[in-house]
């Protein structure tokens, strides 16, 4: 199947998917990349779909092609090889008998997987044909992310710490070199959860299995891991401690701490927490890209009035600009995505950030460090003293940080900041309770806005659908008969969604907003008086973001209250 150049070329020209041009192009350009395969070079260089290729070489060499999506290997062929010939070869084991192995690949020209797997295996090995990406995919379905750095584990007997909670880890930190499985079982879980676009990993013991899980778009995924990885967790656990510098002997208290990894020529700065929990420590990670392109304000999702409202807002010399939202609903990306709009050489900025989640040139980020009274207000005192014209603080969360922050707009500062509250006009209400006076906050607040994060439908796959009108509720007719919803593919892992977008609600103060402050008005209040001057609510905003085919009915509601 490929013994030599000649035979590839007689091959690929009699599937009769490829001009001698074509194929000229091929083997040039495969040679120019010494480590690439012949069939990976053919699908790259050809022009030709993967599936068409394989159909149409498979045709010539008498191999059968299958879909994985519809087929599933069988539990004794998966029982025939190792993980680490598996990995090995980038094969499946799909069907067995007494006599053969059905592998699939996704190369119909490595012959010399056959020959090792025929050794692994004992058995005739007869080969069968799917695309690379769905091969890969099933083998981590079956064998679960970084089964072949599991198995060599268990075959290390130093790595086996037993089932019991609390038990000491018999692994040796200092003698684990870059290749040690346990290092690199870490780092394959890691780097798959970067892959996936993961914004956290949650590693959790459990009574009979140590259960990871990705944060993806906001919702959490369980990763399929080889089922063998809960004799290992304390090992595992003790490692990722190292990485992040935290002592691995105590696990009674929660610890805090840091890992600096590179991933596929990225800095990844990892957020660690560790929890004392019933059956083992759990371990959070949250993933931070150290640099990057940040989120255009025109790429955020605004409408055309809260664009308008917003751009003036953070063009204002001084006053303070709030964003609220609960955790995880994107405050900070919206606040980097303000910095980097008002960053120029001539505009000095400072921000205290608890902890700095992305690195800005240009900007002077200071790291709340609350152990040694490093804290948002301490910060803020210190910044009015080191001429800046912007200042970004990470959150206000008591009075003494509200109140310095207002001096600091009234005495010529721009303030960005974030709080913690359900909705843009529930800032005032929350200020007032923190024991700031009501006129200084109307004297200093020039906007509010509030936003959530929903799903974004996969342009892919998202099919039409008729709206449902109880769970329409503006008081305007629909634009359209139809909005869209999910319906899941390859490229979104069947979910039906792809990526995040905000929804927003900009609360603009004038005069009148700032009388109904002073009058200390609750937020309803508030919120319909801003709604009489043109102001959305967040889920208008999500309303209208469905019918223009970027989230789903359910997804507005999901993250939306009906005001």
């Amino acid at each position: 199947m490929g013994e030599s150049a000649s035979l590839a070329r007689m091959i690929l020209k009699s599937a009769g998917i490829y001009s001698d041009e074509t194929l000229e192009k091929i083997f040039s350009l495969r040679a120019a990349n010494p480590g690439m395969g012949l069939a990976e070079a053919a699908v790259k260089f050809g022009g030709v779909r993967e599936v068409e290729f394989l159909a149409a070489v498979g045709k010539v060499l008498g191999l059968e092609t299958v879909d994985l999506e519809e087929q599933n290997p069988t539990p004794d062929a998966l029982q025939k090889l190792p993980a680490s010939a598996v990995y090995q070869y980038n094969v499946l084991p799909f069907r067995s008998d007494e006599t053969t192995l059905t592998i699939v690949s996704s190369d119909p020209f490595d012959t010399a997987a056959e020959g090792g797997l025929r050794l692994a295996s004992n058995l005739r090995v007869k080969t069968v044909l799917a695309p690379k990406e769905l091969v890969e995919k099933t083998v981590k379905k079956f064998y679960g992310v970084g089964a072949e750095a599991i198995e060599k584990m268990l075959e290390d007997g130093r790595y086996d710490v037993g089932d019991e909670f609390g038990a000491m880890t018999k692994i040796d930190v200092n003698e684990m070199g870059e290749e040690a499985s346990i290092v690199r079982f870490v780092n394959q879980i890691i780097a798959e959860a970067d892959r996936q676009g993961a914004t956290d990993i949650h590693i959790e013991p459990q009574e009979t299995e140590l259960r990871i899980r990705y944060r993806i778009d906001g919702m959490l995924h369980k990763v399929d891991v080889p089922p063998q990885l809960n004799r290992l967790k304390s090992a595992i656990i003790s490692r990722i401690k190292v990485m992040a510098n935290l002592d691995i002997a105590e696990k009674r208290l929660p610890m805090d701490g840091r890992i600096g990894i590179r991933i596929a020529g990225q800095d990844i700065d990892i957020r660690v927490s560790t929890m004392p929990a019933a059956y083992g420590e759990s371990i959070s990670l949250r993933l931070l890209a150290k640099s990057g392109s940040f989120v255009k304000m025109c790429d955020l999702g605004f409408n055309d009035r809260d664009f308008a409202v917003v751009n003036k807002i953070i063009h204002r010399p001084n006053g303070i600009f709030l964003v609220t939202g609960p955790t995880g609903s994107g405050k900070s990306t919206s606040l980097y995505s303000f910095l980097s709009e008002v960053n120029k050489i001539d505009v000095r900025i400072m921000t205290a950030e608890d902890p700095i989640e992305y690195h800005m040139a240009g900007i002077n980020q200071v790291q709340m460090q609350s152990e040694i009274g490093m804290t948002f207000a301490r910060a803020l005192r210190a910044f009015l003293r080191q001429d800046p014209d912007i200042i970004m603080v990470g959150e206000i969360r008591d009075r003494e940080t509200a109140e310095i922050a207002i001096n600091a707009s009234l005495t010529g500062h721009m303030v960005f900041s974030t709080l913690h509250t359900n909705d843009a006009a529930g800032a005032f209400p929350r200020l007032i309770d923190m024991g700031v006076e009501p006129f200084l906050i109307a004297s200093a607040v020039a906007g509010v806005m509030g936003q959530r994060l929903c799903r974004r439908l996969c342009p892919d796959c998202k099919k039409e659908a008729p709206i449902d009108m109880m769970y329409y509720t503006l008081n305007t007719p629909p634009p359209q008969n139809f909005v869209w919803e999910p319906n899941g593919c390859d490229k979104c892992s069947k979910t039906g969604y792809k990526g995040r977008r905000a929804l927003f609600e900009v609360l603009d103060v004038d005069e009148d907003i700032e009388g109904a402050i002073v009058r200390r008005e609750n937020a309803t209040q508030i919120r319909n008086l801003s709604l009489e001057k043109g102001m959305k609510t967040l889920r208008e905003d999500g309303w209208a973001k469905v019918f223009a085919g970027v989230t789903s009915v359910k997804e507005v509601l999901r993250v939306t209250e009906d005001q």
